[in-house]
């Protein structure tokens, strides 16, 4: 019946007694990561029938996520910044929403509002979605300040998504495997990979004209692998291959492990580096581009910018690293290659370069991989299940 049916009955709290359609609440840090990242979920749930409410930081997204037919909950969240005095405002805050919405499911993205939300979710009687969308720096990095943060924030969110009330969503087997190190049943963690994207929109591409383009789209961060990609971009330019650098995303100063706007500068007075900012055209984007690369040092919960770019029909270069290693398959889409392997990395853009029969064939697998495993039609279903899987257990709770 699918994944939603790992989910206990008994490991759920018994739902409010309320006319209506059920309601959901997406808790998300960033209106804009709502509206790139679990849109087609909260679409799926809105078209199931669904009342669907996103609590978030509201930036320049408000009005589309109202247009969307939803109804937003503006909350000042500062990411990033967990420390006690904020966390607790938060938490109030976020609490304040539920206790206003009285929603059926909470569905908390990523660790931080996961860890957020549950804390507010304490004591009141709705069941938890807390979707890990990657366990990424925190989790994996290797930095003496990673390490030492790593314990506390382990420690809570263990504990948060061990309560009764939760499901844990992950997005590849890795994390799953992570998630239950920290103690949580495996009969609560349900895998759903990636959040779905929209293949009627995003078409497969003709390549353009003139020198091959290699894009990398994302946040500007260190642990993105944007660093080592510049580098072998470097490393083919001294070769004197005539390779060009797309690069979409911007730095971003609430965290500390973005590159600079100075790096940013200096990367594009080289030849055949260009920077376009946050892009969001993305066909367009991969209508100037050959090669899609994403070089991460820890891994993703599922790679959107890849999903997008295999389903515009692009090869794909990524590192062995989580979620990258489920959605790039060696030899079939695309080309995996160790982290921080500057050489490698190269190496893997020399050969799609040189060979545009091998980057046709990767991207037309790439499309094929996308359509049939990571839909919005295919991840919608699933989620809408899970939805209906906690709601029905809820009730069989009360009968």
């Amino acid at each position: 019946m699918g994944p939603a049916h790992n989910v206990q009955p008994d490991a759920l709290p018994a739902a409010r007694e309320r006319a209506g359609p059920p309601r959901i609440v997406y808790l998300v840090s960033e209106d804009w990561y709502f509206m790139s990242h679990r849109l087609p979920m909260a679409r799926a749930a809105r078209n199931a029938g669904f009342e669907v409410h996103v609590a978030t930081r509201i930036g320049e997204h408000g009005a589309a996520i109202k247009a969307e037919g939803f109804f937003p909950h503006p909350l000042d969240w500062s990411r990033g910044n967990l420390n006690p005095l904020g966390l607790r405002k938060l938490v109030s805050a976020v609490g304040k929403v539920y206790r206003e919405v009285k929603p059926d499911i909470a569905h908390h993205v990523a660790v931080e509002a996961s860890i957020v939300g549950s804390f507010a979710a304490i004591g009141l009687p709705f069941a938890c979605i807390n979707a890990i969308t990657g366990l990424g720096n925190l989790f994996y990095g290797g930095s003496a300040q990673e390490k030492i943060t790593r314990i506390p924030v382990k420690a809570a969110l263990g504990w948060l998504l061990r309560r009764p009330r939760s499901t844990v969503l992950v997005q590849n087997p890795d994390d799953h495997n992570a998630i239950r190190r920290l103690g949580v049943d495996p009969s609560r963690i349900v895998l759903i990979p990636g959040s779905g994207v929209d293949t009627d929109r995003l078409r497969p591409l003709p390549e353009p004209a003139g020198a091959v383009t290699v894009a990398f789209v994302g946040r500007l961060l260190e642990y993105k692998g944007i660093r080592t990609l510049v580098a072998a971009h470097e490393l083919l330019a001294l070769h004197g291959r005539d390779i060009r650098l797309l690069i979409a995303g911007l730095p971003d100063a609430t965290n500390r492990n973005s590159v600079t706007a100075g790096e940013v500068a200096a990367w594009t007075k080289q030849k055949n580096i260009v920077h376009l900012g946050y892009v969001d055209d993305i066909p367009a984007l991969w209508a100037q581009a050959h090669i899609a690369a994403l070089p991460s040092r820890v891994g993703e919960g599922m790679p959107l910018s890849l999903l997008e770019a295999g389903a515009c029909g692009r090869p794909l270069i990524a590192t062995d690293t989580p979620g990258c290693r489920d959605l790039v398959r060696q030899g079939k889409n695309g080309i995996l290659v160790p982290r921080d392997d500057v050489p490698a990395l190269a190496a893997a853009i020399e050969r799609l370069a040189d060979d545009p029969d091998l980057r046709r064939r990767y991207g037309a697998a790439s499309r094929s991989i996308v359509e049939k495993e990571y839909s919005s039609a295919r991840v919608g279903r699933d989620v809408v299940a899970l939805y209906r899987y906690v709601l029905s257990a809820q009730s069989q709770r009360r009968a």
